[in-house]
């Protein structure tokens, strides 16, 4: 019998609810970017990766249009997993330091990787409306990671979207208590603790906004309280 898990990514594959982003992501499928042109893109919602037991979840904020987009896993094919994925490979995360294709022998170890939306959005900037409406997945895919000790949140819309979703299960009744900032940890009423970090975007990166010891020393952490420190 498949896993709550599988169902419920499966359901993502599938759905169809935000108009302007099934428009953006089939037409970057089409048009493809020019290195990519041989590619066969993804081009459809792109569902969570990782351990099903995991006590580490990261939750990042939406497919890139060339990359989850077009390979069908997160943070795998730019240059955000390729910053992320060595860093998590070194702390015990991840089994392997690249991540190009979801068939490549990836896996995650004790970790799970998911996104506040499904769908890669013009502009990395989803509507409030979108986020909405994915919400639900996310409450169902945090409800099913039930051994979570530690959330990493990338970026902003990433740490909102955990708040609201604490918000909307009851565990916080404001969102205003915990504000966003790189290295910041709080510890919520569900026994799980929230970690903050700047994304792994190639804007944060390439300006060294984010270096990569600041975002090994966030999965330091993360991987003691896992561990239960």
């Amino acid at each position: 019998m498949p896993s709550a898990l599988a169902i419920l990514n499966h359901e993502i594959i599938q759905c169809t609810r935000c108009p302007r982003l099934v428009a953006y992501r089939e037409q970057v499928g089409r048009e493809k970017r020019r290195a990519y042109r041989d590619h066969d893109y993804w081009a459809r919602p792109v569902p969570g990766f990782g351990d099903p037991k995991a006590r580490v979840v990261i939750l990042g904020l939406a497919p890139g249009a060339h990359g989850s987009n077009r390979t069908g896993r997160p943070f795998t094919g730019d240059a955000s997993g390729k910053f992320m994925y060595p860093i998590l490979h070194r702390v015990g995360l991840a089994s392997q330091p690249n991540a190009e294709h979801r068939h490549d022998g990836l896996k995650l170890i004790d970790c799970y990787i998911t996104a506040a939306i499904r769908c890669a959005p013009p502009d990395n900037k989803p509507l409030l409306s979108e986020l909405a409406n994915c919400a639900p997945f996310l409450d169902r895919e945090m409800g099913s990671l039930k051994n979570a000790r530690v959330v990493v949140a990338l970026g902003k819309i990433g740490f909102d979207a955990y708040l609201s979703y604490l918000k909307r299960t009851g565990f916080v009744k404001s969102r205003s208590a915990y504000r966003f900032a790189h290295g910041a940890r709080y510890t919520i009423p569900n026994g799980v603790a929230l970690l903050a970090s700047y994304h792994p975007s190639n804007q944060n990166t390439a300006t060294g906004k984010l270096t990569a010891a600041m975002f090994e020393q966030v999965f330091c952490q993360a991987k003691r309280i896992a561990e239960g420190e």
